[in-house]
């Protein structure tokens, strides 16, 4: 025997044992093992899980968080979408009057109306985020520009937007509607 000591367990579990062969201690103590570490793994498996779980609901959170703000960002997009064909009327009355029009003392203050109506309006979507779309003079941007046609130019270069037929809007970043132009293309 060995000078070691050995551990020193309950005497009454030890005598309880005492009659067992050490065959079945030993398939008892490896089926506890066995046991045990089925425990482990699933106990392994569980946190992996939770970890997992964790990570999906940041996930859910920052996406929800986005949708928000995106929200926020972008509530007025219908009611400017519909407010642009006003800008587009207010933008006609001003191109059909007339010079001498203009300078009559009668329609002074109508026409001053409907400038300044067209200037507050431009200032409401600037305070929204709704900027029009640059177009004359600048290339063809598929993003920005839908061309209704294309006219013959020598003066251009070919794709080069020639006339502004509808102005474009944009709302953020987001095209709220394109600019219809007239496109140059090399001449016949």
């Amino acid at each position: 025997m060995s000078d070691e000591k050995q551990p020193q367990g309950d005497p009454a579990v030890e005598a309880e044992l005492a009659g067992v062969p050490d065959e079945l201690l030993e398939k008892s103590e490896n089926r506890l093992d066995d046991a045990l570490d089925r425990l482990r793994e699933d106990i392994d498996a569980a946190k992996q899980e939770v970890l997992y779980a964790k990570a999906e609901t940041q996930n859910v959170r920052r996406r929800l968080e986005k949708d928000i703000a995106d929200a926020r960002t972008y509530a007025a997009t219908g009611f400017a979408r519909d407010m642009l064909s006003v800008a587009d009327n207010l933008a006609r009355a001003l191109d059909v009057i007339p010079q001498e029009l203009r300078e009559d003392d009668r329609l002074k203050g109508l026409v001053a109306g409907i400038e300044a109506t067209s200037r507050e309006l431009d200032k409401v979507f600037g305070l929204h985020g709704i900027s029009r779309i640059a177009a004359t003079g600048l290339p063809l941007d598929p993003n920005q520009h839908q061309a209704m046609l294309e006219v013959p130019s020598a003066d251009a270069a070919p794709g080069t937007v020639l006339q502004e037929l509808q102005a474009g809007y944009m709302i953020k970043d987001r095209l709220l509607r394109p600019a219809m132009v007239a496109v140059a293309k090399k001449p016949d």
